[in-house]
């Protein structure tokens, strides 16, 4: 039964559907496993222990009858404290939603659910999702798996402690610079961003409703498919045969390959090599429009998110995190014609980035250009809290920027992740490459 902690999300449901797991017992076997973890509290903010068996027992009985409705029908995963659970509290990591209870589950976890997923609980979070980093001193600062003194990564910090640890197969999160895929490359996961727009963002607390995006964290490509069409509903990406023979990529040299730390730019060299080994063509190129729009970013993001927060803030800010905090109330610097016309800038440059980037799969980057930072000096040394910060975000909030979708892949390296950024919409194609990314960095 230890196995099944560690089986991807896929596997598992290929097992229940021949017969050889029980989906009550898995989900026991989950919920013995986060009980007995001693970094349990860390991790999930609330387990959904009834819920969960409720679900588990329902998804038993279709097995049995050969009625299940999907392949992830009895799978067990967790969900980031943004989505919305009828009846149970959902706080988005933040005193200023203390004791919130929603009425209905998110669209996106009705889907879910519909589809025979088993909630095994909602897990911790940056608050309100600001923050690349996943420190919260306000609620609970999930760990690193590598690293216990580090972050591991934001703002689906609990999402991806929660698979990394073995204690959900699978975990949904959200992505609006990064939130998805920063954890996911930090704790050595897949994380997919999906395309802005796909997924409903009904009954999820906002951060940037503009940019804001869900997505997956988990242990394989394919994994990440099945989620994603559960979600929509839809069918999955075909993955079968993928090859990267003849498939062009792009590094982007412009802002996104800048100032690496050793260890992300090492990795991100190996990666490269075995991506070429297997076929790939890879060229470099230099993008202008990266640079102009990275500049726009902080009006762009701060103004939309403290303009959404704002009275809630303002009400109470003696129970935020002061990074946080000071965070939104940057939006208080920017005016409505500053955020309309970074707005209509920022959809110049898109155009020029789609042109300069048509003739490539994919753009890759290290996902992020730092490892994950040491947790006791974020919390003594505020300096240092703004540029790791900042810095962790920088390469995935280029595919916010520019609308993309975006997937990072372990490197083999640990807490260095390899992102691929593909056109808006091209999500299923995305995962076809990233599958045979995946088998070419082993």
């Amino acid at each position: 039964m230890q196995d099944w902690l560690t089986m991807t999300a896929a596997d598992l449901g290929r097992a229940i559907g021949a017969g050889e797991i029980d989906p009550v017992a898995l989900c026991q076997t989950y919920l013995d496993a986060i009980e007995a973890h001693p970094l349990r509290d860390r991790i999930y903010a609330r387990v959904t222990a009834d819920r969960a068996l409720a679900e588990a027992a329902a998804a038993s009985a279709r097995a049995k009858s050969g009625h299940r409705l999907s392949a992830l029908d009895g799978v067990p995963i967790s969900w980031k404290d943004l989505f919305d659970t009828a009846g149970i509290t959902t706080e988005a990591g933040s005193k200023l939603l203390e004791g919130r209870v929603p009425e209905r589950d998110a669209l996106v976890l009705e889907n879910a659910t519909a589809a025979g997923l088993v909630c095994l609980g909602k897990v911790h979070m940056s608050e309100l999702a600001f923050s690349g980093l996943g420190y919260n001193p306000s609620t609970n600062t999930p760990p690193c798996v590598n690293n216990d003194a580090a972050v591991p990564g934001g703002s689906s910090s609990g999402s991806a402690a929660s698979v990394a640890f073995g204690l959900a197969a699978a975990s949904i999160g959200s992505d609006t610079g990064g939130s998805v895929r920063i954890p996911a490359a930090w704790n050595d996961l897949v994380g997919l961003k999906t395309t802005h727009g796909r997924l409903s963002l009904e009954g999820v607390v906002p951060l940037v409703l503009s940019f804001d995006t869900l997505g997956p964290l988990c242990r394989s490509v394919e994994d990440a498919a099945l989620l994603l069409s559960v979600m929509e509903p839809a069918k999955p990406a075909d993955l079968a045969d993928a090859d990267l023979k003849g498939r062009r990529l792009a590094i982007l040299e412009t802002v996104g390959m800048e100032g690496l730390r050793d260890g992300p730019r090492e990795a991100f060299e190996g990666a490269v090599e075995k991506l070429a080994a297997a076929g790939a063509e890879i060229s470099r190129i230099e993008v202008p429009a990266v640079a102009e729009a990275m500049g726009l970013s902080g009006c762009l993001f701060t103004a939309e998110a403290y303009g959404l927060w704002r009275d809630v803030i303002e009400a109470a800010p003696e129970k935020m995190y002061g990074e946080i905090l000071n965070r939104f109330r940057l939006g208080k610097e920017h005016s409505g014609p500053d955020y309309v016309a970074a707005w209509a800038k920022l959809r110049a440059l898109r155009v020029e980035y789609d042109r300069a980037t048509a003739g490539f799969d994919a753009v890759i980057l290290p996902t992020a250009p730092n490892v994950p930072p040491d947790l006791e000096r974020l919390n003594s040394d505020g300096e240092y809290y703004v540029t790791e910060n900042l810095l962790t975000l920088r390469n995935t909030r280029i595919g916010n920027l520019m609308g993309l979708c975006g997937l990072t892949l372990p490197t083999g390296t640990p807490s260095c992740g390899l992102m691929m950024l593909a056109a808006p919409n091209q999500d299923l194609a995305l995962l076809r490459l990233g599958t045979a990314a995946e088998g070419a960095l082993g």
